[in-house]
């Protein structure tokens, strides 16, 4: 099953990314601006519980029906009418009153990033070559993570000189750079926009996330593993406001090293991804990069100062955006492009889920355990479900590598002769870390 693209269409990466990293500031500085609005407010936990859950539910909820509009729709028409109507919402955050209203409206505006995602998601396979696609993959986080270190950032400085109602005002004008994206994109897939089919003519036949043992296996590593050490989101504001006795801007600082590791390791570890001999090397290879996130986060548990904290941070975000990578790398390798929203939905909504469960455990963890025992507690449960499910990954690779897969091979030929194909280093581009280059995962 061969990428659409013979020759990469960089315009379309750049713009589909600057999209993406706008409208991801405009996320996080809507999400924190509302944060920080019902904490001066005097609104209880709960309240900001509520709020948080509002943003997140959807994108599990909505899967299975934003996964088939994101393959059946004509992209164009879903980024143009998610765009402005998520504008229209946010413009009615801005005005609105009362915690209910919002948490409402935060859960529509979700609704409408739940189509989005696997959206932009599947469109990037369908934009570049396959040697390009770990590039790609890297411009396209780099944006997401510029836009993730600025939107807290603004927020606070923002809600500071004029209240919660002029980030919103700018959140929602972030969401016309989706409507831009969707008219400038000269890439589009859905609706009446063919993939180009596989080599074995049965591209999006039927596929299922449990047709693919790979994609299942990977999908399940990923979420376990968050399920596991998601908690330490929801601990490490006490660990290091409290335990560490820091200040907000430590712990904003903090915050920021774990995605500047983010958008260092997309690109450092690019390389490493387009030199993988087969769908076995880039499995093995994630979850190299699930347990060394894991191993980050059990070594900050023994930190005496919150300097130490930042080197062990920034080391696991590069890994958590090597993940990101290999993770992207793999989905279009087994996917059919015709498939590819409802895929990236469905394994957005697992690894979502188990981020909730995560999120959870925290708060009531918190109520009964100190914030030092509790992040060794989640490097430590995180590593253990990498070591129990890693022989099961393998398991399910080889097992693989044994028949062809369902809809052939994605680079136009047998699956059985792409799994032990090597691909020559003179065949990779040598511009992987150009200047040219444009600059919300999970932590896992």
């Amino acid at each position: 099953m061969s990428f659409t693209s013979s020759e990469s269409r960089w315009r379309d990466v750049y713009v589909a990314a600057g999209a993406r990293g706008i409208s991801a500031c405009g996320d996080l500085l809507a999400a924190t601006a509302l944060a920080l609005a019902l904490q001066s407010s005097g609104a209880g936990g709960f309240s900001v519980a509520a709020l948080m859950l509002a943003g997140v539910a959807p994108l599990v909820l909505l899967a299975p029906l934003a996964g088939r509009l994101a393959d059946r729709v004509d992209s164009r028409t879903l980024l143009i009418c998610a765009g402005l109507s998520q504008a229209a919402i946010c413009l009615s955050l801005a005005f609105a009153d009362g915690v209910g209203v919002k948490i409402v409206l935060v859960a529509l505006l979700a609704s409408g990033l739940a189509v989005t995602q696997p959206t932009l998601a599947a469109l990037l396979p369908e934009m570049v070559s396959r040697f390009d696609l770990p590039r790609a993959s890297a411009v396209n986080q780099t944006a997401n993570s510029v836009g993730v270190l600025l939107g807290p950032a603004l927020a606070g400085l923002l809600v500071g000189e004029f209240g919660v109602r002029v980030p919103l005002l700018i959140d929602s004008v972030s969401y016309l750079s989706l409507v831009a994206a969707g008219l400038l994109l000269g890439t589009r897939r859905g609706g009446g926009m063919r993939a180009k089919p596989a080599a074995a003519g049965v591209a999006g036949a039927g596929w299922t996330l449990r047709q693919d043992p790979i994609v299942l296996a990977m999908t399940a590593a990923i979420a376990g593993t968050v399920a596991g050490v998601g908690a330490v989101n929801v601990v490490e504001v006490f660990f290091v406001r409290d335990t560490l006795d820091s200040s907000t801007t430590v712990f904003g600082l903090v915050q920021a090293t774990w995605t500047a590791g983010m958008l260092a390791g997309g690109w450092l570890l690019a390389r490493s991804v387009q030199r993988a001999r087969s769908d076995g090397a880039l499995v093995d290879g994630l979850m190299l990069m699930l347990g060394l996130c894991c191993v980050a986060v059990l070594a900050s548990a023994a930190v005496p100062s919150w300097g130490w904290l930042l080197p062990l941070w920034l080391f696991g975000g590069v890994f958590n955006g090597g993940l990101n990578v290999f993770s992207t790398m793999i989905m279009a390798n087994r996917v059919p492009a015709a498939d590819r929203g409802r895929a990236f939905a469905a394994q957005g909504a697992a690894i979502q889920g188990a981020g909730l469960f995560g999120f959870l455990a925290g708060g009531l963890l918190l109520e009964r355990f100190e914030p030092r025992p509790l992040v060794a507690v989640c490097g430590l449960a995180g590593l253990l479900v990498v070591l129990l499910v890693a022989p099961k990954v393998r398991s399910a690779t080889s097992e693989v590598t044994a028949r062809p897969t369902p809809g052939g091979d994605r680079y136009g030929g047998d699956h059985e002769a792409s799994e032990s194909r090597p691909h020559p280093v003179s065949e990779l581009p040598t511009d992987l870390l150009g200047l040219d280059a444009l600059g919300r995962a999970y932590r896992c």
